[in-house]
């Protein structure tokens, strides 16, 4: 055995071949007799060779046949999270009809943006992504394609979105339909800001700002301040963080007659709390969403029903499309009135 990581050369000097018929013998077996590459392979075993280094094979080849999918959450939560399931789902469908791999790039702390730089992939499929976030930059500077999902219509060539904002909107128009006037908001972050308005502002996330603005100008559409909506918030984005967020506002002296949501996971956490506390949903409170999961389903649960897989699929199908260089999709969604709204207490 050698001392040193055994090489293609290694092998070609040991059988008194070429260097190409090594390679061949890994990259194009066509090439060879079935009898010499038998000989190549089984000298490569015995000298302890696994194979030609993936991204030297990408960069000869000029491809690599996996997308990445860049998400702004730990790898954990694509497989916990309802919505970000359903959307990975989505683009390995496009993936699997494609032929091409799919790998994950997660948000770690103090490595995300060297994440970006060393993904052995063709191009991006990248899920909701901060304004200032370093792996922006990262991804820009690989000059290789990508496409953006719940991100600015103006921020890259391809986007695929929902109309954040006008779901929103019709969210706070059926609650002040049912004559709701005193309304709280959870946010999946720990807001540090006293009001909705400072909130928006420091906002980093194009859904999040869209939905603030949607729930903004339903109160106003009903002649209510803005500045009277409360928030609460806390670390995360699960139904753990719904549930400390919501019990901040249900402790208030002037508790909401109605809480929105960002996410489905949040208001399930909310209605824990509300269980918590002795509060009666809907009947002294009434809670929306937005996704629609399946547990909203099961919860009775109001919300925002959006298409999560066919964001993943049109993102990669954008992606893949070489006579499509620029493209903003717009996704519909559906207002689902459930159980957990119903007209204001008296």
């Amino acid at each position: 055995m050698t001392s040193t990581r055994p090489t293609l050369a290694t092998i070609a000097e040991a059988l008194s071949v070429s260097r190409m018929t090594v390679s061949n013998a890994f990259n194009r077996p066509d090439q060879l007799s079935p009898e010499l590459r038998e000989r190549v392979l089984a000298k490569a075993q015995e000298l302890g060779y696994g194979g030609p280094d993936p991204q030297a094979r990408a960069l000869s080849r000029g491809r690599t046949g996996s997308i990445g999918v860049i998400l702004d959450a730990p790898l954990t939560l694509a497989f916990s999270d309802p919505a970000a399931v359903e959307l990975l789902h989505g683009v390995a469908t496009v993936c699997e009809q494609q032929e091409l791999g799919m790998s994950l790039v997660p948000r770690i702390a103090g490595r995300d943006a060297e994440l970006v730089k060393t993904a052995l992939v063709d191009g991006f499929v990248v899920y909701c992504m901060g304004d200032d976030d370093p792996r922006r930059a990262a991804m820009i500077e690989r000059r290789l394609p990508y496409a953006l999902i719940d991100d600015h219509p103006d921020s890259a060539d391809l986007t695929v979105n929902i109309d954040d904002r006008g779901a929103a909107y019709a969210t706070v128009d059926h609650l002040t339909a049912l004559g709701h006037r005193r309304f709280g908001i959870v946010l999946g972050w720990d807001n540090p800001h006293p009001t909705a308005e400072q909130a928006l502002e420091a906002m980093q996330y194009h859904v999040d700002r869209q939905r603030l603005r949607g729930w903004r100008d339903g109160v106003e559409a009903a002649g209510l301040p803005w500045s009277d909506v409360a928030l609460g918030s806390a670390p995360g984005f699960d139904q753990a963080t719904g549930r400390v967020a919501g019990g901040k506002l249900l402790d208030r002296a002037d508790r909401p007659t109605a809480i929105v949501c960002t996410s489905d996971e949040m208001a399930l956490g909310v209605l824990q709390a509300a269980r918590d506390r002795g509060v009666s949903v809907p009947t002294q409170l009434s809670v929306t969403g937005f996704d629609d999961i399946p547990e909203a389903v099961h919860a009775g649960l109001t919300t925002v029903r959006q298409p999560h897989q066919e964001k993943g699929a049109a993102a990669l199908r954008l992606l893949l499309d070489k006579a499509t260089s620029t493209a903003s999709v717009l996704l519909p969604t559906e207002f689902v009135p459930r159980s957990t709204t119903a007209p204001t207490p008296h």
